[in-house]
C-alpha cells in the first residue's frame, strides 16, 4: 500500500489555518480578559480619588494625586464601623462554610452510602427544597429567629442558613461516584459509617470539599438582605450592610463606595486566587449521576 505524502501546498494552508485560528482565539481571550479587567480597574481608580475626579468631566487614567487618606478616612467613619463589619463578615463567612460542608456533607453521604426505606423520600424531598422561592421562608425565617433572640447576633446570620439543599444534593452526587472499596476495607477493619466517612471518605475529597467551601464562602461574604434584616444594630453588621449605608436618600459618598468596595472583594480575590485550581477540580468531579 502506497502512502502518498502531503502535498507542500495542502501544509501551508493548514498551518497558516492553525495560525489564524490560534491568532483569533487569542485575540478573543485578550478581548474577554480586558471586559472583565475593566470594572476592577474603575473600583480601583474611583477608590484612589475625590468626588470631584470621579464626577468631573475631564477623565484621566489615574489622577495625578493618588488619595491614598481614603482607606484611614474609610476606617476612622464613626458613622459606619468598617473594621467591625470586615471583622463580622469574616467569621460569618468562615463558620457558614464550616457548618455548610459538615451538615450538607453528612447529609449527602447518608442519601448516598446509608441503604434505609425511606431514602428515595427523603431525597425528593431535599429536591423539592430548591424549587420553594426563598421569599416564601424569609417572614417564617425572620419570626422563627426573632423568637429565639437571635436578632443583631451572629447567631441569627449563621445558622439559619447552614444547610443547603443544593449543596447536600452536590455531596450525594459526588459520594456516589467514590469508590465503594475504600469504604469497604474500612468496614473490614471495624469502622461504622462515621469512622468510614471521617477517616476515609474526607481525607480522599479534599479538592471537592474546598471547591464547595470557596463557593460557600463566597455566598456567605456576598449575602444582603437576610444581614439587612438581622442585623439591626451596628455591631452586627456584614460587610455588604456597611456598603449600603454610604448611599442614602440624602448623600451619595462616591469614594468611600469604592474604597469600601475595594477593600471589601480584595479576600475574595485571596480566596479565588489560592482555591482556584481545587475549585475546578471539585467541580468537575461532582458528576451528575443516578
Amino acid at each position: 500500500m502506497t502512502v502518498t505524502a502531503p502535498r507542500p501546498a495542502m501544509v501551508k494552508k493548514r498551518t497558516a489555518r492553525s495560525v489564524m485560528s490560534s491568532t483569533g482565539l487569542y485575540v478573543a481571550l485578550g478581548v474577554a480578559t480586558l471586559l472583565f479587567l475593566v470594572p476592577f480597574y474603575l473600583i480601583i481608580r474611583n477608590a484612589l480619588s475625590t468626588d470631584p475626579d470621579i464626577t468631573g468631566e475631564d477623565w484621566k487614567f489615574f489622577p495625578t494625586d493618588l488619595q491614598w487618606g481614603n482607606v484611614k478616612e474609610l476606617f476612622d467613619d464613626p458613622s459606619v464601623p468598617f473594621a467591625q463589619a470586615l471583622w463580622n463578615s469574616t467569621v460569618v463567612a468562615v463558620l457558614h462554610t464550616l457548618g455548610t460542608l459538615l451538615v450538607c456533607s453528612l447529609a449527602g453521604y447518608g442519601l448516598a452510602r446509608i441503604p434505609y426505606k425511606h431514602a428515595n423520600k427523603v431525597l425528593y424531598t431535599v429536591l423539592f427544597t430548591l424549587m420553594v422561592p426563598a421569599a416564601v421562608t424569609f417572614v417564617p425565617s425572620y419570626v422563627l429567629v426573632s423568637s429565639l433572640g437571635w436578632v443583631s447576633s451572629l447567631r441569627g446570620l449563621i445558622i439559619p442558613g447552614l444547610f443547603s439543599g443544593f449543596t447536600a444534593f452536590l455531596f450525594r452526587q459526588y459520594f456516589l461516584g467514590f469508590p465503594k472499596e475504600l469504604e469497604e476495607a474500612a468496614r473490614v477493619d471495624g469502622l461504622g459509617y462515621w469512622g468510614a466517612y471521617w477517616r476515609i471518605v474526607v481525607p480522599n475529597s479534599l479538592n471537592f470539599f474546598a471547591a464547595i467551601s470557596v463557593i460557600t464562602f463566597i455566598s456567605g461574604w456576598n449575602a444582603f438582605l437576610w444581614p439587612l434584616v438581622i442585623g439591626q444594630d451596628q455591631s452586627s453588621w456584614t460587610v455588604q450592610v456597611a456598603l449600603s449605608s454610604y448611599m442614602t436618600a440624602q448623600t451619595i459618598n462616591i469614594h468611600l463606595i469604592f474604597m469600601a468596595t475595594a477593600v471589601s472583594i480584595l479576600p475574595l480575590v485571596l480566596v479565588f486566587v489560592f482555591l482556584q485550581r481545587w475549585l475546578v477540580q471539585g467541580v468537575a468531579q461532582t458528576g451528575i449521576k443516578g
